[in-house]
């Protein structure tokens, strides 16, 4: 059997003594994979987005239903676009004001980026969002051609 010489990371270390937070390395990886894809080569010249919000999407008869956990975001901080069954949410959560050394951070600010391409078109006379509990929900109301409809089977 063989060995291989593996070249460890300083980055390593800090992993090890922070035993309790093992979700913080596993969304940090997720957001940079993320980011990659979005722009492998950073060449769009436009300032990626600092990360992405966890999100949950539901389908119901008439509608997709969309929630982004952005604890913290104020209604003013955020735009929603539509464009044919595609969504985009754009926003940044602002860092408050501290009067203290800050020792530790892990909570998420800066700006972020969340799109989807839903499976079918959107009434854009149908949409609404709210925010509360530090949860965006877009309910989008699907168009009538989107929705199912119960077809009769004739002799």
């Amino acid at each position: 059997m063989t060995t291989v010489p593996t070249r460890r990371f300083r980055q390593l270390a800090t992993v090890h003594s922070r035993r309790n937070e093992p979700m913080t390395e596993v969304d940090q990886l997720q957001d940079l994979i993320r980011s990659f894809l979005r722009d492998p080569f950073g060449a769009t010249g436009e300032q990626a987005p600092g990360w992405i919000p966890a999100a949950d999407i539901e389908e119901t008869d008439d509608a997709y239903i969309l929630e982004l956990d952005v604890p913290g975001l104020k209604r003013e901080d955020v735009n929603i676009e539509l464009r044919d069954s595609e969504v985009r949410v754009t926003g940044e959560l602002k860092e408050k004001e501290r009067t203290g050394l800050l020792r530790r951070q892990t909570r998420r600010v800066g700006q972020f980026e969340f799109g989807i391409t839903l499976p079918g078109d959107i009434n854009p006379d149908r949409v609404d969002a709210t925010l509360r509990d530090g949860v965006l929900t877009v309910r989008l109301g699907k168009a009538t051609a989107s929705q199912p409809r119960q077809v009769e089977v004739k002799d």
